[in-house]
């Protein structure tokens, strides 16, 4: 989609305090608006899409306990060895 909004100005946007029991996600990011809007409709009770600003950018409302982030460790060579075997035995059953 041709939206005339520069890519550095596309931006996920993540609000959330303390006190409330809400979190606000803004974002232009398809596969995030995609998931979001199947959450939304699975669980509108959780979650609800609560603004499209008409360049593609659109903001949910999601329940904080529902939302998570998580940040993930790179590999090291020994589990990358590990894993890559373990493919490769799954792979020669085939």
């Amino acid at each position: 989609m041709i939206t005339g909004i520069k890519k550095t100005h596309k931006t996920t946007e993540i609000y959330f305090d303390e006190a409330d029991e809400w979190t606000t996600v803004r974002t232009y990011n398809t596969s995030l608006k995609n998931r979001l809007l199947a959450f939304s409709m699975e669980h509108p009770e959780l979650c609800a899409q609560t603004d499209d600003d008409g360049f593609g950018g659109l903001s949910f409302r999601i329940q904080k306990r529902c939302f998570t982030y998580r940040l993930v460790a790179p590999y090291s060579e020994e589990r990358k060895a590990t894993a890559r075997a373990k493919m490769n035995e799954l792979n020669a059953r085939k």
